[in-house]
């Protein structure tokens, strides 16, 4: 499954938090914010820039999660992950609501035969 959206819409801190709730960590591992993005330009920036994949086992069925960069300067590598995934979340921020990125990655999973499942995002923003 690739996670789409626009950039900041919540991605990787939503592959975070299901790292988390899959206990692929032990109750005594030290993890931070941003685990899948570990490259310093990354860090430094605080945006995904190569996509990155993972997996969390759920009722005994192994996942693929593949989290992409939102930042539109990096289509390229949305375009190739897409191309490679059997299914997308398209994350939408509950404030910002689509952006001109989240358009894009939409018509590019949807043109790859993709069923998008819509996940609104955020909101507990105000």
């Amino acid at each position: 499954i690739a996670l789409i959206a626009h950039v900041d819409h919540g991605k990787t801190t939503l592959v975070d938090a299901m790292l988390k709730q899959s206990k692929v960590f032990r109750n005594n591992q030290m993890v931070g914010e941003l685990i899948m993005d570990q490259n310093a330009l990354e860090r430094e920036k605080g945006i995904t820039i190569m996509a990155k994949n993972t997996a969390v086992v759920y009722q005994g069925v192994k996942i693929n999660i593949i989290d992409t960069p939102g930042h539109a300067d990096f289509s390229g590598e949305v375009e190739r992950v897409v191309s490679m995934a059997d299914g997308c979340l398209l994350l939408v921020d509950s404030i910002e609501g689509p952006m001109p990125q989240t358009k894009f990655v939409l018509r590019l999973a949807m043109e790859m035969g993709l069923k998008p499942i819509v996940v609104i995002n955020k909101v507990d923003r105000r």
